[in-house]
């Protein structure tokens, strides 16, 4: 098992940062192993929601689906899982003077004689999580407004 924490600020307000990272299409742009991320159902995003990744990670191509598993006002974790691994990530957030702190927590369970690789890829996924720290509030600070405000729920 590969374990990866890092923490990081969002210049932006909790509400509009979960809404943003609740879609997880959006780790394209900040999650920096992801080639292509896309929704596999429809409609507004919800727990239980699903998503087809595609990440290049050390010179190869591989494909999870990732489901929603938690979603909560300052919480979120995602499960992809494929024959290889099942990779957890798990993000909670606090406000802090107008901006969010971001507690990234991922963690990677290599399944079959995959987990044989574990050691030898621990150091690569702490490079992976040392850039996240970087491309996560970037990425938010540029796809959220200032003064964003969290969308209105359904029925509001």
């Amino acid at each position: 098992m590969v374990h990866v924490v890092r923490t990081m600020t969002v210049r932006r307000p909790l509400a509009a940062v979960v809404a943003y990272l609740a879609d997880f299409s959006h780790a394209v742009d900040w999650d920096p192993g992801t080639r292509s991320c896309e929704r596999a159902d429809p409609g507004p995003v919800y727990e239980g929601a699903h998503w087809r990744n595609v990440s290049h990670f050390r010179g190869r191509r591989t494909e999870l689906t990732y489901r929603l598993a938690r979603m909560e006002r300052d919480r979120l974790t995602f499960v992809g899982c494929n024959d290889t691994a099942t990779s957890t990530d798990d993000l909670s957030f606090a406000e802090r003077d107008g901006s969010t702190l971001v507690a990234y927590d991922a963690t990677v369970r290599f399944n079959g004689l995959a987990r044989l690789a574990d050691p030898f890829l621990r150091r690569e996924f702490e490079r992976l999580g040392d850039q996240v720290v970087r491309t996560l509030p970037a990425a938010v600070e540029a796809a959220v407004p200032p003064d964003a405000a969290a969308p209105a729920a359904d029925g509001d």
